[in-house]
């Protein structure tokens, strides 16, 4: 049994977290959104990468797969079908390039 931190969010705690709430307040980023807020959205699709997801379908598969830990790696959004997809249609790249 683990005892310790997910991989995952031992990577994450290396990330500028302040910065990136401040970009995103900065140009109104989490405005007008129910359920998966920027950061739930850099941190799916962070591990999508490290995980080697191929398309949204199977990102959104292995997440809910993972429902149980997902609140261990820093995702407190609500993971549905739908909610990579809204969330990549949305402007976010304001805060990104930043």
């Amino acid at each position: 049994m683990n005892v310790g931190r997910t991989v995952i969010s031992q990577l994450i705690e290396h990330l500028p977290g302040k910065e990136f709430q401040k970009c995103v307040a900065r140009y109104d980023g989490d405005s007008r959104l129910r359920g998966f807020s920027c950061w739930d959205q850099l941190l799916a699709m962070s591990f999508a990468q490290l995980t080697y997801r191929e398309s949204l379908r199977d990102i959104e598969a292995c997440l809910r797969s993972m429902s149980g830990r997902l609140y261990h790696m820093g995702l407190r959004g609500k993971v549905a079908r739908s909610t990579p997809i809204n969330a990549l249609v949305r402007p976010i790249m304001m805060p990104v390039q930043e």
